[in-house]
């Protein structure tokens, strides 16, 4: 008896997105508006390769930006969450599936010692140049027409699942924690059995109630939360059953 969860990074394990959170390093902590408008829909990846160059231009390093991310706070109750987590990995298997970038997630995890909860964290690869700029490329091409060009979160979780059976592993429920509309189309392909947990107030809840409103319904349970303690009562019950 196995539970897998599913984390979305930004706005959900950390209470802030950590690409715009990096701005406070750029000179009086914001971008040129040429730059802030240069953003196109379904092309956020590529905006935040030029926001790098910029930083990288004026002289940010590697070390600020490390400090600067650190200080980004955790969501209410998350901390205990991954807490428990870690103390009953024996029963959880546990992902991220996130916009971000591995430098940023790496860093905010390792500092917070938390790296260990995780078993897979599926995000845009980034690193390092030898110029010392940071560079961020695309997780995969996919041909999902709902979701950002750079990444598709329902083919990461069933590339996933897929693997994970080849390995003989199952798992009696699949949990998915999110808060953004590129977490609807894996909470989509969730089954009877699974759970979606939406941050109140957030896109993705948004997203699932005005399906239900129009008569196409997800699949899966619909359990909203505030705070990450809501997610640790949740699961709690799980293993107790």
């Amino acid at each position: 008896m196995k539970f897998l969860l599913v984390f979305d990074f930004d706005h959900t394990i950390i209470d802030e997105n950590s690409d715009t959170w990096i701005v406070k390093c750029a000179p009086g902590k914001k971008l040129p508006n040429g730059l802030r408008n240069s953003y196109q829909p379904g092309h956020w990846t590529e905006y935040m390769g030029r926001v790098f160059v910029y930083l990288g231009d004026n002289g940010v390093k590697e070390d600020e930006m490390k400090r600067t991310m650190t200080t980004i706070p955790f969501t209410a109750g998350m901390i205990d969450l991954l807490g428990f987590i870690g103390e009953n990995k024996q029963l959880f298997d546990c992902i991220i599936v996130s916009d971000s970038n591995t430098v940023f997630i790496d860093w905010i995890l390792k500092a917070a010692d938390f790296h260990k909860v995780f078993d897979e964290v599926f995000t845009n690869p980034a690193a390092f140049s030898s110029t010392g700029y940071l560079t961020v490329q695309h997780f995969h091409a996919h041909h999902c027409a709902k979701c950002p060009k750079n990444l598709c979160k329902r083919k990461v979780l069933e590339e996933f699942l897929d693997k994970q059976l080849e390995r003989g592993v199952s798992y009696t429920q699949i949990v998915y924690i999110g808060d953004g509309g590129n977490d609807l189309c894996p909470v989509m392909f969730l089954k009877k059995n699974d759970i979606a947990m939406p941050r109140q107030g957030y896109t993705l809840e948004k997203k699932i109630s005005q399906l239900a409103q129009s008569l196409s319904p997800v699949q899966c349970s619909v359990l909203v939360w505030s705070s990450a303690l809501n997610i640790m009562s949740y699961l709690k019950l799980l293993i107790k059953e």
